[in-house]
């Protein structure tokens, strides 16, 4: 729910800034007070006369406006709304937001403000998927800041992919999950995420390339529905989600004492890339190269955590989300994996080298349920875990 909150809106100079006035007309329908901020480059896209009689108020923009500093300055302004929401976020927003600068009053607003902010990003497909772009929304959600869409469609340029602005149902539907009315609000979801460290001796382990990306992008995402998380992480290279009770474990075993001691949960999503093996009497001392021959280890089996979960009988999640990273025939594999664990969703991967997934940024996933197997395309690991949120608290709360 919406109703009686104040939302700053920060209008970027994007051709999706038209958008924004439906965006108004929304929240007010909805019984929200909207304060707009638009910057220069908006102007030539929406004026600020059309903006203001929407939202029934005057528009700020100069941030070296006196009247307006001497009324609300920027500071007052970026602490009166209950929640900041850039729409649309242009390229440049983006990198001014990441980089910490603040030359003008949209920029140093959102460098002031103590509230949560909400970006709805729009760009031309190439300039989504630079490597730029790409390394500062990694930033901002690092830095908490919450992300709806951008969507695949037409482009005014004439191309087609991500990078179209999400329509304003869907941002208001992310607004009223930020300000906590989301679909998941008194659910509880356990997330597993990054790899396992399996020791040889104090100094050596057996691991894997996952970096916790995916299963970070989910708990964050998750967070942003309403959900209570709990999130038991291996040794990740990417921080945990701010908001999650974070549970870090290294090996397998420890893993899977951290989950069943999470339990009950609604739903459970294992996104870890579990070792299947661990070293049997791992040396206490580091191993010594030794003259007569290589040192031989023993291996013995991991516990099955999503399997046991999914198996466990009086206090099964209602909803167990497996992944399952393959090399090889994917989908047979996966399905397979499915109904040999007994989960109810398996998220298939192709994490061959060349593929660049492990360890990167974008992902390529197909879904698996009893109802088949649904490819989705390549996209950032945060825009696969915001549809997978989405499909889990479509499923828990029907």
């Amino acid at each position: 729910m919406v109703q009686g909150k104040h939302i700053l809106l920060i209008i970027g100079g994007g051709i999706a800034a038209f958008k924004a006035l439906d965006l108004i007309r929304r929240l007010h329908e909805r019984g929200a007070r909207v304060t707009p901020v638009m910057t220069r480059a908006a102007h030539e896209f929406v004026t600020p006369l059309s903006v203001s009689a929407l939202a029934g108020t005057r528009v700020f923009t100069d941030l070296f406006d006196l009247t307006a500093e001497a009324e609300m300055g920027h500071i007052e302004l970026s602490r009166a709304a209950d929640l900041v929401v850039v729409a649309p976020a242009t390229a440049n927003l983006m990198g001014k937001m990441a980089g910490g600068m603040a030359d003008d009053l949209a920029s140093t607003v959102l460098m002031a403000t103590d509230k949560r902010v909400l970006i709805a990003p729009s760009m031309n497909v190439r300039m989504w998927q630079h490597p730029a772009c790409q390394r500062n929304l990694a930033r901002l959600v690092a830095d908490g800041i919450l992300v709806c869409g951008p969507n695949d469609g037409d482009m005014a340029c004439g191309e087609y992919g991500p990078g179209r602005m999400a329509e304003p149902l869907e941002i208001v539907a992310a607004i009223a999950a930020a300000l906590g009315a989301g679909p998941l609000s008194g659910k509880h979801l356990l997330v597993t995420s990054g790899p396992t460290f399996e020791p040889i001796d104090p100094v050596r382990y057996i691991a894997n390339r996952s970096s916790g990306a995916q299963g970070a992008a989910l708990g964050r995402a998750l967070l942003d529905l309403g959900a209570r998380v709990t999130f038991v992480t291996g040794p990740a290279a990417v921080a945990p989600p701010s908001g999650a009770h974070v549970v870090r474990v290294e090996t397998a075993r420890q893993m899977r004492d951290a989950v069943l001691a999470a339990l009950p949960a609604d739903g459970a999503v294992f996104a870890a890339a579990v070792a299947d093996w661990h070293v049997v009497g791992a040396a206490a001392q580091k191993i010594k190269k030794a003259k007569g021959g290589l040192p031989v280890l023993t291996f013995g089996e991991n516990p099955d955590i999503l399997a046991e979960v999914a198996q466990i009988g009086a206090g099964r999640p209602a909803l167990v989300v497996g992944f399952a990273a393959e090399t090889e025939d994917v989908i047979a594999h996966a399905t397979a994996k499915r109904a040999r664990k007994g989960c109810d969703w398996i998220v298939a991967n192709d994490v061959s080298p060349e593929t660049g997934i492990m360890g990167g940024s974008e992902n390529a996933v197909t879904l698996i349920t009893d109802t088949g197997a649904e490819s989705w395309p390549r996209m950032a690991k945060q825009a696969v875990a915001q549809e997978l949120a989405r499909r889990i608290a479509a499923a828990l709360t029907p």
